[in-house]
Parts: C-alpha cells; sequence; structure tokens
C-alpha cells in the first residue's frame, strides 16, 4: 500500500507514530467492561475551552434542528479557548438565512450539545465542499475562516463550493467589521 505517487507520505503518516503499529486516525476510548468506543476521525476532533468535541456530533446536532439540511463544523485558533466553533450551514427549502436563524441555530445547538459547543460564527451556504464519494473537506473549511491555504483540492467534488464557502465567510467578515 502506498499514498499515490508518495510511499514516504505513507510510512511516514501511518507507521511513524507508533513503533511497529499501523496509526489509522481515529479515536477510541475502551470502557471499564472493556468494549471500545469509535469516537471518531482524529483529524475532526476540536479542542473547545479544554475540551475535545466531535465534528461528527456537532454537525448532528445542527442538522437535528428543522431548517438545516446540511452543516460542516470546523474550527478557527482563538486567542483563549484555544478553538472555536464555526459551522457552515446548508437550509433547507423554504428556510432563508437570517439573524434570527443564526440565533436560534446558536441557541439549539447550545441545548442540543451544551453551552460549550455554542458556534462563534454560523455560515450559511448553497453547498458543501465535498470529495466526489461524498465526504466533507472539513480541512478546506478550516484553512478559509484559519486564513491559511486550502491545499490540494484535486478530489474535490464541485470546486464551486470553496467559492460559495468562501463568499460566505468574506460576507460575514465584511458585515461584523462595519
Amino acid at each position: 500500500m502506498t499514498v499515490y505517487k508518495d510511499p514516504e507520505r505513507y510510512k511516514e503518516t501511518y507507521w511513524s507514530r507508533f513503533s511497529g503499529a499501523y496509526y489509522a486516525g481515529d479515536y477510541c476510548m475502551k470502557d471499564n467492561d472493556g468494549y471500545f468506543w469509535l469516537l471518531g476521525r482524529a483529524d475532526e476532533v476540536l479542542k473547545v475551552a479544554g475540551h475535545r468535541l466531535g465534528t461528527v456530533e456537532l454537525e448532528s446536532a445542527m442538522v437535528s434542528h428543522p431548517a438545516v439540511a446540511e452543516a460542516a463544523v470546523a474550527s478557527k485558533p482563538h486567542e483563549i479557548k484555544g478553538e472555536t466553533i464555526v459551522v457552515f450551514a446548508v437550509l433547507k427549502e423554504g428556510y432563508s438565512p437570517s439573524e434570527e436563524l443564526e440565533n436560534e441555530l446558536r441557541n439549539h445547538m447550545r441545548k442540543t450539545v451544551g453551552p460549550l459547543a455554542t458556534p462563534e460564527n454560523i455560515y450559511f451556504v448553497a453547498k458543501l465542499p465535498k470529495t466526489r464519494s461524498g465526504k466533507i473537506m472539513r480541512r478546506v473549511l478550516k484553512a478559509l475562516v484559519s486564513g491559511q491555504s486550502i491545499g490540494d483540492i484535486s478530489t474535490l467534488e464541485d470546486k464551486a463550493s470553496v467559492e460559495e464557502a468562501k463568499r460566505a465567510f468574506e460576507e460575514f467578515e465584511r458585515i461584523t467589521k462595519k
């Protein structure tokens, strides 16, 4: 096995972290009964004020609101908390972006997951950046809100989704800086 055209990256990423063991990139815990609980991807866990929050759980909470069809959660650096939560939300037909809906979604997240999971920003978009297999490319969203390079997006299904997210982010930034 290898990473396409980069066998050294494969060795470095999956075989160098733990001697003699493969690193799958997933977090899990073992409970008192000896059962393992898979908690999600290691690269998809946010650390907010010292607490680890999984993006999947946060996204599930967001889409449990009747207005939200899809959601992607990422983080951006925060001076005090370490990281803060940002949400990119696709609304269901019949719902429109508004400050009232944004506050409702923020409160919904607080009630569903807890006060720690309150998003700092919610961006309304028409589509999310996904791979051809349908996996949300959270690293692209995180790079966007953190002011970093989005890197390789060759596996992206629809490059217009990145422009859509960028437009929503820039519009929000423009409005809040007035």
